[in-house]
């Protein structure tokens, strides 16, 4: 069976997240009910990570494994055509059996967007946001600093995550404008991530940023490797899967 390499975006708001569960709307579950009508039988996709509910992505990358006498389906044409506005195929590449979107997986990046201005979000953006209100830039760089490198992140992994370590290599924090005005994006590049690290992390700055613990904490509050020391996970709506990187890519 060949085996097909999907970019996907999509809008997470209507999602309880990537991977199937009984009787929710998940990404993976709308992509198999219509891969499998395409496939003329069950067809299971592989996703390169699960995304919370709520979360959103440009970048996500899965693969399918297709028949032989499927292979003449022009997919990007044929999924966008039966998938929900909120869920696009952005490309599609044949790749060899040694691909997989998960394990081949060498790095991914997520953004996150916070709004500074308290007195209202606009309507277009309160998707893709979380309302911070202002907040103390350079005390929130700082903090970041403290966070790049190798690390046990255990206490930025939520309760669920079955790893065997914690220890992660984040490669990236970068702060940059956003779209408007009241908009400052996060970026978080890692060679992995543990069970809502990213938000947990920028529950973290968060906190830095309004003054509630200083930028020294941060440091702290990792080498403790103890969750109930850090700050409260941040809201789903404002992370995106940006990019997923693999040995063959060139970016």
């Amino acid at each position: 069976m060949p085996r097909i390499r999907f970019t996907l975006a999509y809008e997470g708001t209507d999602f309880c997240g990537w991977q199937i569960q009984k009787g929710q709307p998940t990404i993976q579950e709308c992509l198999e009910k219509h891969l499998s009508v395409l496939c003329a039988q069950p067809t299971r996709i592989f996703g390169s990570g699960r995304t919370d509910s709520g979360v959103h992505a440009l970048g996500q990358v899965a693969h399918v494994d297709i028949p032989e006498n499927r292979t003449h389906i022009p997919w990007h044409k044929a999924l966008n055509a039966m998938l929900p506005p909120s869920i696009r195929v952005l490309k599609v590449e044949d790749v060899g059996f040694d691909f997989h979107a998960r394990y081949s997986c060498t790095s991914k990046t997520y953004s996150y967007t916070m709004w500074t201005l308290s007195d209202y979000v606009l309507p277009q953006r309160r998707r893709y946001v979380w309302n911070t209100g202002p907040l103390d830039f350079r005390a929130m760089d700082r903090a970041a600093a403290n966070l790049v490198g190798e690390h046990d992140f255990t206490s930025f992994q939520n309760i669920g995550t079955d790893v065997q370590s914690a220890v992660r290599r984040v490669t990236r924090i970068q702060r940059s404008p956003g779209i408007t005005e009241q908009e400052q994006i996060w970026t978080f590049s890692a060679t992995g991530f543990l069970k809502q690290m990213v938000r947990n992390m920028v529950g973290l700055l968060n906190a830095v940023g309004r003054d509630k613990i200083s930028p020294d904490q941060a440091r702290i509050i990792l080498r403790a490797k103890d969750r109930s020391l850090a700050p409260a996970t941040a809201p789903a709506r404002g992370l995106c899967l940006e990019y997923v990187a693999y040995p063959e890519d060139k970016k």
